[in-house]
């Protein structure tokens, strides 16, 4: 018999696992629609008003989407005012629903790969997470390696999916 050796373990694969990159920080919606009248009309005095008397820190390191749900006209200055609130007492605020909240969340941490680590070598995106890692941070990774990765492989490393493949130079 001879002896099983492990060619994975062994080969030059490089593996990122974008759930390593998932923000572990609360995620809270800040509905505009809470403030409306009648959830329909936004009546500027009685909105300043409220934000004014709100107590922020309830969103202190949360990372907050701020969204109106209801079917209503809000004016763009009303989604600004409640982000100038959430300044500095949230971590993250995106004004948009939970989806650009988790977009912005992915972009912010795939900005600090180090991507030289990557430059002509076999890389795999893991497949498998516990977190729900966006469909738009998978693509994101494949803009930031393709090019400077020598390939680009998506799964687990003993079962993946070629992406991309630096042509070879002649």
């Amino acid at each position: 018999m001879s002896e099983i050796i492990n060619r994975v373990a062994n080969s030059a694969l490089v593996t990122i696992d974008l759930e390593e990159y998932y923000s572990s920080s609360e995620r809270v919606v800040f509905d505009i629609k809470d403030y409306l009248y009648q959830e329909l009309v936004l009546r500027e005095a009685d909105f300043r008003k409220s934000l004014k008397e709100l107590d922020w820190e309830e969103f202190k390191g949360k990372s907050v989407a701020v969204d109106c749900t209801a079917d209503a006209i809000v004016p763009t200055w009303a989604f600004m005012l409640v982000v100038t609130y959430l300044g500095g007492v949230a971590n993250e605020v995106v004004v948009g629903g939970l989806d650009s909240l988790e977009q912005a969340l992915f972009q912010k941490a795939l900005a600090s790969i180090p991507v030289g680590n990557y430059v002509g070598k076999p890389v795999v995106i893991k497949g498998c997470s516990k977190f729900p890692v966006p469909l738009f941070a998978y693509g994101e990774i494949v803009k930031l390696l393709k090019g400077k990765a020598k390939a680009i492989m998506y799964g687990e490393p003993c079962s993946t999916v070629p992406i991309y493949k630096q042509p070879r130079v002649k």
